[in-house]
């Protein structure tokens, strides 16, 4: 066993987390801040409202994929040797790009949102200059690089601990009728993400440059719809990947909690081998409303919408019921956070699937509707994963307990996140519009409530932070290591 890498390993983690937390915490309050505005609870401008949507948008995506890949890493590295120094170059790569976009959108007034759709930072490169506009560009190049050196680090790996990325993902059993088991479900989802969100960021990378083009040269021209298209396929697939990434904690904490190992059978290999090709697939259903897109492209993304929440969510969630099923598991906040992340993730799926149809896109995607969604599965899903970790890896690695405060935390945290996305999916049920600064009167009620909830989600997010920090001076102090399976 390499004790020197895993110590730099934990190291790296640790710091990662320890950013991952206090940045979840300023997008709240930056989410907060949004919806008191939208309520006429205060008065801000339109600008510093986009502003703010534009950072909340872009921060709590980025942040959740840090938090994704600190429980990737940490969980993958039971099984094959991972090189502490890969993780700290994406952790490096990553806070120059967050201070790269910081500096655009609050120093250069950037405001375009995270979508940054072509043409628009050209305009508003000609309306605040060109500075804030390439800013920001190079500041989400320069986070993809930090995630595609991991990315094809960790394929290197996985080819050779397991032959081949095909391998990893259980071919083996699936198609050449081998038998047992295949790889860990740890190995098998690093393998998923690693295909999915290289060919994602890729996309994205592909639409930033052609944007960083046409900016310092407007007489070089794209064609828009393309730009879309590899726009939102960069960002449906990252933002999928983020769960995929954190899901490796909920199949590894409960087969350790219960003593019941996860074990990659046939149907589980099969699930995480369809979501590798429909996650890929999926992100047309954010183009139902764009006329001139292809009808067949339009068909598919209905058709594999309404597929892509069966294969894994499925599998994994009735897994987690059948695991936990008369184990006497022993309910803490990492396994409590685990398990009811199961529920936001499912719910998260069902206004999703709903949205996903082209009859209902048209008159709901863009409404409150979709952020509603996007909440319920980001945080109640994600996110409540990213926490439940969080204390997990204190526990570990360290001596942390429990307290009688985590529980109310984690009671406070969902019951409050259900009103938020409540109040977003009936907002959009009356038709207020997304990413509008201003509200009519008769809709400043759904967004009042919503900040009440809210207000209460960062009380309990800032005493999961508090205890996390806290019990980082725990860390290292343990008597007995947990052992690793040491790989060269």
């Amino acid at each position: 066993m390499d004790l020197k890498n895993r110590a730099s390993n934990n190291k790296g983690i640790a710091y990662a987390l320890m950013i991952t937390s206090v940045v979840l915490v300023l997008m709240m309050i930056a989410g907060l801040t949004m919806l008191l505005n939208q309520g006429k609870v205060i008065n801000i401008s339109p600008l510093l409202f986009y502003k703010i949507m534009t950072l909340h948008g872009t921060g709590m995506i980025g942040i959740a994929s840090l938090g994704g890949v600190a429980i990737l890493w940490y969980f993958l590295s039971k099984y094959i040797y991972l090189n502490s120094k890969i993780f700290f170059a994406n952790l490096t790569f990553s806070l120059i790009g967050v201070v790269m976009i910081l500096i655009a959108i609050f120093g250069f007034n950037f405001s375009d949102a995270w979508t940054f759709l072509y043409p628009l930072p050209s305009f508003s490169a000609k309306l605040n200059g060109k500075t804030g506009a390439l800013l920001f560009l190079f500041g989400l190049l320069i986070l993809g690089v930090g995630y595609l050196v991991v990315y094809f680090y960790l394929a290197a790996r996985l080819i050779k601990e397991y032959g081949g990325l095909g391998k990893a993902l259980g071919w083996d059993q699936i198609f050449r009728g081998k038998k047992g088991y295949g790889p860990p479900s740890a190995a098998v989802a690093s393998a998923m993400v690693v295909i999915a969100n290289s060919v994602g960021i890729l996309a994205g990378a592909t639409a930033i440059v052609e944007s960083i083009i046409n900016i310092i040269d407007p007489n070089i021209t794209f064609d828009p719809l393309a730009a879309k298209n590899l726009t939102y396929a960069f960002g449906h697939i990252f933002a999928n990947c983020t769960i995929y990434m954190a899901v490796i904690a909920v199949y590894e904490v409960l087969a350790e909690y219960t003593g019941r190992p996860w074990k990659s059978n046939k149907v589980f290999l099969i699930a995480w081998n369809f979501s590798t090709l429909f996650t890929l697939m999926i992100y047309t259903h954010h183009l139902l409303m764009d006329y001139a897109v292809p009808e067949w492209m339009l068909i598919l993304g209905q058709i594999f919408s309404y597929a892509n929440g069966l294969p894994v969510m499925v599998v994994t969630a009735y897994g987690a019921l059948m695991i936990v099923h008369k184990s006497n598991i022993k309910w803490d906040f990492a396994s409590s956070m685990f398990f009811l992340s199961m529920f936001g993730w499912v719910a998260g799926a069902v206004p999703a699937i709903i949205d996903a149809t082209i009859v209902v896109n048209h008159v709901m995607h863009n409404t409150k509707w979709v952020p509603g969604h996007f909440h319920t599965y980001m945080g109640m899903g994600v996110i409540a994963m990213i926490f439940g970790f969080m204390y997990y890896f204190n526990k570990t690695e360290g001596t942390q307990k429990q307290n009688e405060f985590d529980k109310y935390a984690i009671f406070t945290y969902f019951v409050f996140f259900v009103g938020l996305v409540g109040s977003f999916l009936y907002a959009g049920k009356i038709s207020v519009p997304r990413r509008w600064a201003v509200h009519f009167p008769e809709w400043t009620g759904t967004d009042q409530f919503g900040a009440l909830c809210a207000v209460f989600i960062i009380i309990a997010a800032i005493i999961f932070t508090v205890r996390f920090f806290k019990g980082l001076s725990t860390v290292g102090k343990q008597s007995t290591p947990k052992s690793y399976k040491s790989a060269s």
